[in-house]
């Protein structure tokens, strides 16, 4: 339940705010959606295919397949799934260890949308889909949909919680009305079905890759599976325990951003005190702007959003960055509420497909980070009085949670000592996975770890839209050779005076607005005054009988 910054994107991308699922590949699609006949348990079809992948330009030759895996292992008389696999073969002769690739969410699919900064020259990149969000067995949960947008009142308030939660329990219902056993859908099942995969592909031993809540899933990995791994790069580390953004945290995020923009000339300018000015606001929310309603829990929700970021990523419709959401603010302490305004709406807008993916709360629920929330206190632990965000996040998917089933298949809520080289990539204002997590916990368990700490860097999108040829030194080195290499990074520092801010977006919508609709007017005036000049040019009794 950490990279939903990504989700952001995928959902405003084309049409502002809906969701455009990502795939790994086309040609996957063909592949994952049915058991061939007379397949067993651990078996791999695949056959030539050419891969795009989401974050490259171009296609590589690889193999497409289905993998078979039992829907629940716990269940000796369980039945069988199929799960897409997609490999691109490297470009380059003898090649090292392959790469299996993990994403983030939970909730989205197992793709690859980022850049493969050159990788694919001396590895094989595998991806085997997310039981539960690839291939044959999805679990979507319009139910959640439909309750938050017919929600009453604010978007955290008790009666809408409640809703929320009550939704996720019909969803339980109706995936098991249809047969599904969502007692098989946890992380190490997920695991199993990458193991799977790598022995039906023949690897010895093979390299772990992947970012957010899929760093979560490579640490069970190599903790489950030692023998099968060479090496492994965390980017933006989720150590067990941090499923859950605890407000005391956040807090103490928000107080960094408070020392930058002292050290800001612009930030600087519009506030001496940005935490004392950040909580002035929160305390006295605005409640409109122009007519337009605000609900103080989605612009929190939304803000928690952008701070994960320090940098807007390209093509990103919407300012989703710290500084913007920081900009908002100062904007509505100045007396302009327009940003947090349109912030509420499409906080609104999103939330629904926020909480509507069973895959995000399945994978949750094996692991033991949410268990300790599971009490009718949650509320006030993640939403303290006199906190300026909270944890708005943690809040919204905790309520949804009382409705889903507890994992048999759980997961530890431990960090096991390690001695497979692992790489930790963290930005040092990253709201989703702090670094002080890694650092703190997991760091002094890897024997052969290594932490590289990127200053002023937030979340996953700052990593990948930012320093390219760094990154690739950083993990070409790494994957090669087992040397950390950072060399090539510089220091980026965080521009709190935005290109594009929420509310300078909120106002062009607005004179869009009344653009179009004094467009239809002028149009409507005309319309009428033609066919009033035409009535009354028609000769007198024209038309009697």
């Amino acid at each position: 339940m950490t990279d939903s910054c990504a989700g952001i994107r995928a959902a405003t991308l084309g049409t502002l705010c809906l969701l455009a699922a990502a795939t790994a590949t086309a040609a996957e699609r063909e592949y994952g959606t049915a058991v061939p006949p007379g397949a067993r348990a651990g078996d791999l079809s695949t056959a030539p295919c050419e891969v795009h992948l989401d974050g490259d330009d171009r296609s590589y030759p690889g193999d497409c397949g289905t993998l078979v895996v039992p829907e629940n292992r716990r269940d000796p008389a369980s039945r069988l799934i199929a799960l897409p696999v997609t490999r691109v073969r490297a470009t380059g002769a003898a090649p090292l260890e392959p790469i299996f690739w993990f994403q983030g969410g939970p909730g989205n699919p197992n793709s690859m949308d980022y850049p493969t900064d050159g990788l694919l020259a001396r590895h094989d990149l595998v991806i085997v889909g997310y039981r539960g969000a690839d291939g044959q067995v999805t679990l979507p949960c319009p139910e959640i949909g439909d309750a938050i947008r017919e929600a009453y009142g604010a978007a955290l308030g008790d009666r809408a919680l409640a809703s929320y939660g009550q939704a996720g329990a019909a969803c339980v219902t109706r995936l098991r009305a249809a047969g599904i056993d969502l007692d098989g859908y946890s992380m190490l099942q997920t695991i199993d079905d990458n193991e799977a995969a790598r022995t039906a592909l023949g690897y010895e031993r093979i390299n772990l890759y992947g970012n957010s809540y899929g760093t979560r899933v490579e640490l069970l990995y190599q903790w489950r599976h030692p023998d099968s791994i060479h090496r492994v790069a965390l980017v933006s580390v989720n150590p067990p325990g941090h499923f859950v953004w605890e407000p005391a945290r956040v807090e103490a995020q928000l107080g960094q951003y408070a020392v930058l923009c002292a050290q800001d000339a612009h930030c600087s300018s519009r506030t001496p005190d940005l935490l004392a000015t950040l909580r002035e606001v929160s305390r006295n929310m605005p409640a409109r702007w122009l007519g337009i309603p605000i609900d103080a829990d989605a612009v929190r929700l939304m803000s928690f959003f952008g701070l994960m970021e320090s940098i807007t990523p390209p093509g990103m419709p919407l300012p989703a960055s710290g500084p913007a959401v920081i900009d908002a603010w100062l904007d509505a302490a100045e007396g302009d509420a327009s940003g947090m305004a349109l912030m509420s709406v499409l906080g609104r807008f999103l939330m629904p497909w926020m909480g509507s993916r069973g895959h995000g709360l399945a994978m949750g629920m094996s692991s033991p980070d949410l268990l300790p929330y599971l009490k009718n206190d949650y509320k006030a632990r993640l939403m303290p009085p006199g906190a300026i965000l909270g944890s708005p996040m943690s809040a919204f998917l905790q309520a949804i949670a009382f409705g889903w089933p507890v994992s048999p298949d759980m997961s530890t809520g431990e960090v096991p000592a390690s001695a497979v080289e692992t790489l930790l990539v963290s930005g040092n204002i990253d709201f989703s996975t702090p670094l002080e997590a890694a650092r703190d916990k997991l760091l002094p368990q890897l024997s052969n770890g290594h932490q590289v700490v990127l200053r002023d860097f937030g979340h996953t999108e700052t990593i990948w839209n930012s320093q390219p040829e760094a990154r690739a030194r950083l993990l070409n080195t790494w994957f090669d050779t087992g040397v950390v290499d950072a060399s090539l990074y510089r220091h980026q520092p965080v521009s709190f005076n935005v290109e594009r801010s929420w509310s300078g977006i909120a106002k062009t919508l607005l004179g869009l607005t009344v653009l179009v609709t004094a467009a239809l007017l002028l149009l409507a005036f005309v319309l009428v005054r033609k066919l009033c000049r035409r009535f009354a040019a028609r000769p007198a009794g024209a038309g009697q009988p």
